[in-house]
């Protein structure tokens, strides 16, 4: 604390019992003023965690299909490789979210960009000011336009100069923007939201190898379907690709889930869906025993508590069926 010139020369004036509590008085009010500054400051991150640490997201759905919103730590039970695993962070909602909107930009699905950019403004604003938005957008190979930023109405105000025409090369869309999570985003809730009729007319890079960098990035799947403008040449072309594109198994190893906007009712309800369902997911990280940081997959099997029934009878449980460690990572730890 620094005493000014000005309290000093009133100081000198009274007697030396008043001067020592009026030196007194100061330095309890320079305090208070301090302690009320710092608290007006505004907190950092209240939750930090350990890039080491494995993170994996889950909705539980009871019989009927309704989110179960209310669970604690103790309800579930993780296994990894058969073995069972300490659950070391266990929240809701509370990770920032880094997400990677990955937009189709082929000539099918034109009709919807416009209702896209209403869509994609008035459902992100629903995300925590802290989540970070990316946009993607591919035909014959992927373009990242908007790289990860908070300001979610410059993702959407991309999406108004946008110009559909191409063929439908989903997988190289949704490899690029795992990889680019997993470089850019370590420390966030990883969510891949791909937005396309899923007709796939190209495939550049093959099915697993997505699946793979998914689940090695911990980047779940979302799919957003629309009905798309398909020529009967296109569908043909899917056919021949088959398995390369399946977009329902890729949402399913990853602990996404596929929204079909005919079924939702419009673009606009099903991405709001979409975007309360990242609101009601758990997030429960664990480390790995030894034998879980091999380079390889390894299988996860997350489940509740017996109380609650059994798994796939009483409820079900929406999450990735496992991880995997690349040669690289396993060989740096």
């Amino acid at each position: 604390m620094r005493i000014t010139n000005a309290e000093l020369r009133i100081t000198s004036c009274v007697s030396p019992a008043r001067r020592t509590l009026a030196v007194a008085l100061a330095i309890v009010l320079t305090v208070a003023l301090a302690v009320h500054a710092v608290a007006q400051e505004p907190l950092g991150p209240a939750i930090k965690v350990d890039v080491n640490l494995l993170l994996l997201e889950a909705t539980v759905k009871d019989r009927s299909g309704r989110i179960l919103k209310d669970l604690k730590q103790d309800d579930f039970l993780l296994d990894a490789d058969g073995q069972p695993q300490s659950i070391a962070h266990f929240s809701r909602d509370q990770l920032p979210l880094a997400v990677a909107l990955v937009l189709d930009l082929s000539g099918s699905i034109e009709p919807f960009l416009r209702p896209l950019r209403y869509a994609t403004l008035s459902a992100l604003k629903s995300l925590k000011p802290e989540d970070q938005v990316a946009l993607f957008t591919f035909t014959d190979d992927a373009q990242l336009r908007v790289p990860l930023t908070r300001d979610k109405r410059d993702v959407s105000d991309q999406i108004e100069d946008l110009l559909a025409g191409g063929s439908t090369n989903i997988n190289q869309g949704l490899y690029d923007a795992a990889q680019y999570l997993r470089r850019e985003a370590p420390a966030a809730r990883r969510v891949i939201i791909l937005i396309s009729d899923n007709v796939a007319t190209a495939a550049s890079v093959n099915h697993d190898a997505v699946i793979e960098q998914a689940l090695e990035a911990d980047a779940a799947i979302y799919s957003i379907k629309v009905p798309g403008r398909n020529p009967p040449e296109a569908k043909v072309m899917a056919k021949l690709l088959g398995r390369s594109s399946d977009v329902r198994k890729m949402t399913a190893d990853t602990g996404g889930e596929m929204f079909d906007m005919e079924k939702e009712g419009s673009l606009f309800l099903s991405l709001q869906t979409l975007i309360e369902r990242l609101k009601t997911r758990y997030t429960i990280g664990f480390y790995p025993a030894q034998q879980g940081q091999a380079a390889g997959f390894h299988r996860i099997n997350l489940r509740l508590h017996p109380t609650f029934g059994g798994k796939g009878r009483d409820y079900s449980v929406v999450t990735k069926t496992g991880y995997f460690v690349s040669p690289s990572r396993a060989s740096s730890r």
